[in-house]
């Protein structure tokens, strides 16, 4: 009972960090501030060293703290994988599974994903946070995530990749488009008239910019978003293009948009990337739906998944 209730304390310890201030977490706890206050200097006590810096409004980890924050993110990661593990033996899979992932997978694909694995284990639940491709590492170091599912990441440091397959960048326009029916499509023609574009935490807007870096055709977008569901709406209302990868595209759309793959010579394939902070050992059911993932990924890139996204195939050019 002594490690559960030391496990109990780390948690508060958490919520505290969280919320910077022993005042609001207690609030958010039900319990009296000063309660609170006691239990965490009881635990600098038997720890030998403060964690906390107290400030005028509030307190905040110190660098010893820093260390003890990942060691409870340990803690709290190695009692979710002993419950998972637990749950196996019973026969019933339970645990939850949080996921960080680009923007472009939310429409189809993870919910298709999470749907089939939740048929099979109907006890495991999910979580998933939108997450440019920096976030999302973040998320991994913090283990806020367990999983991240990013187009074009940023550091890869602490990044294990699980799965990656290349997705190429298309131009997204309204059926009646000049340039729908256009039969070599290039990238300089695409930015020769209205655009519009990602926002640079994205990795279809790193990859534009690298394609334009030094040439006499630059980015001069329109318009810049945050939401790809808008940019693929605001191409209807005006002679626009816009710029996604192919796993991201909504099928429900089709009929009213014209999706063209910019050939390589232009802009370069970027990569999609499964993967999990180094080192760590997933709960049950995270690792479980990991190789689920890495299964549909594969099927995409050999061409062998059958989904909702085969109308909305883009034109291939050589």
């Amino acid at each position: 009972m002594k490690g559960l209730k030391h496990l109990q304390t780390l948690l508060l310890i958490r919520d505290v960090a969280r919320a910077g201030s022993i005042r609001k977490a207690a609030e958010d706890l039900n319990i009296t501030s000063s309660a609170l206050n006691r239990r965490i200097q009881a635990f600098e006590a038997e720890f030998g060293v403060p964690v906390f810096e107290r400030l005028p409004r509030g307190v905040r980890l110190n660098p010893a703290g820093e260390l003890l924050m990942q060691h409870i993110r340990t803690q709290i990661s190695d009692m979710d994988r002993l419950r998972g593990q637990v749950a196996d033996l019973a026969g019933q899979r339970r645990g939850h599974v949080s996921i960080a992932c680009s923007q472009a997978l939310n429409p189809i694909f993870l919910p298709q994903q999470i749907a089939a694995y939740r048929a099979e284990h109907p006890g495991v639940t999910f979580s998933v946070k939108v997450r440019d491709r920096a976030a999302a590492e973040r998320d991994l170091s913090t283990f806020e995530s367990d999983l991240a599912l990013v187009f074009e990441p940023v550091y890869l440091a602490d990044f294990e990749v699980i799965k990656a397959i290349p997705q190429p960048v298309c131009a997204v326009m309204a059926a009646d488009h000049p340039l729908a029916s256009k039969r070599d499509l290039r990238l300089r023609d695409c930015l020769a008239g209205p655009h519009v574009i990602p926002s640079r935490d994205y990795g279809v807007r790193h990859l534009l910019e690298l394609a334009t870096s030094g040439r006499t055709r630059r980015l001069a977008p329109a318009l810049e978003a945050e939401s790809f569901e808008l940019m693929r709406q605001y191409v209807l209302y005006e002679q626009a293009v816009g710029f996604q990868i192919p796993i991201g595209l909504v099928p429900s759309d089709e009929p009213r948009l014209r999706v063209r793959r910019l050939a390589a010579r232009d802009l370069i394939p970027g990569l999609l990337l499964l993967g999990q902070m180094r080192g760590r050992v997933l709960p049950v059911a995270s690792a479980k739906f990991a190789l689920k993932l890495a299964a549909a990924l594969e099927d995409i890139e050999n061409g062998l998944a059958v989904t909702e996204l085969a109308p909305f195939r883009p034109d291939s050019q050589a």
